[in-house]
């Protein structure tokens, strides 16, 4: 069947999920979900919207749109230290297309299940495609990491690599091939969920890397109240990126955002710690600066001050 009513539409999206959790004390089919929160935790809340020709192109393969509007809530969690329970899934479709759906729905609860999410609701309607998440999850309440207690002194980190999923919009765009790691990095991000909780204890602000590391980092700078000095020449790059970013815009690519990476700081006695870390989660983490006193953030190459003309993603 091609085409269904919007009821048919929420019990087939119902119908695809497999994880179960206790805490839903009632999900679906209600007008409301009912949740159980535990003891001692705070709820994190979070919600992102990707639409159609502004968040992902035009013909973008409906399972990576599925997981990429999951996973870019599950990365804001993380970010807060966060481990993920449930979510809301709101959907304006052109077509009530079930064809489109299943595939969608394939990669949305893929990544669900890999991280124990159980969908709970949301809203289903017509019109251009656009794809809202509203993520929920719980962390220690005196555990969250936020952006405002970064330190002087405390060093600059960050996750993965930056600027693969900038370049692989570029060469998509201009018609050019896309080497898979790239395209990944597109459309299927990593949310950094295992590292959020890690770093609850010891690293002293975090945020997303969404909109371009040097643009989140200037959150952080004005949460904290401090300036953030970056060496250019330390952002962490993928063999596939080094192979193919040219010279002339890898640093505007490494600051384009969509990346979902973490930003974190930590005091400079940490440093094994993390590097121990690093090796437990198999994940790359890159110490690419550090907190001084003053405002914004700082960018040098080869030991001088570097300007770019764009500093990351701007919605408007």
């Amino acid at each position: 069947m091609k085409s269904a009513g919007e009821f048919d539409l929420i019990e087939f999206i119902r119908t695809q999920q497999s994880v179960v959790r206790p805490d839903v004390l009632l999900g679906i089919g209600d007008d409301a979900a009912m949740l159980q929160a535990p003891a001692d935790h705070a709820l994190v809340m979070c919600s992102d919207t990707l639409n159609e020709g502004v968040h992902f192109p035009v013909g973008t393969d409906p399972e990576a749109i599925g997981w990429k509007s999951l996973a870019v809530n599950l990365s804001d969690l993380a970010a807060m230290g966060a481990c993920p329970s449930w979510c809301l899934l709101n959907l304006c479709l052109p077509e009530s297309d079930t064809r489109w759906l299943e595939r969608f729905t394939n990669g949305f609860f893929e990544l669900a299940a890999a991280h124990d999410v159980v969908l709970v609701g949301g809203d289903t309607t017509r019109g251009p495609l656009s794809i809202s998440v509203t993520a929920c999850g719980f962390v220690p309440r005196e555990l969250a990491l936020t952006r405002s207690g970064a330190k002087v002194g405390d060093d600059i980190w960050v996750s993965g690599t930056l600027g693969d999923a900038a370049l692989a919009l570029r060469r998509m765009l201009a018609g050019e091939s896309v080497p898979a790691e790239l395209m990944d990095a597109l459309d299927r991000p990593t949310p950094r969920v295992a590292l959020g909780s890690a770093l609850r204890g010891f690293a002293s602000s975090c945020i997303d890397v969404s909109d371009g590391v040097l643009q989140d980092l200037g959150h952080v700078c004005a949460a904290s109240g401090l300036a953030a000095e970056v060496a250019g020449d330390w952002l962490p790059v993928s063999d596939a990126f080094d192979a193919l970013a040219p010279r002339e815009a890898r640093l505007q690519l490494q600051s384009s955002g969509d990346d979902y990476e973490l930003c974190f700081s930590a005091a400079p006695g940490y440093r094994n710690l993390l590097v121990d870390l690093a090796e437990k989660l198999d994940l790359r983490l890159t110490r690419i600066g550090s907190f001084t006193s003053g405002q914004g953030v700082h960018l040098t190459q080869a030991g001088r001050l570097s300007a770019l003309e764009k500093r990351g993603h701007a919605h408007f």
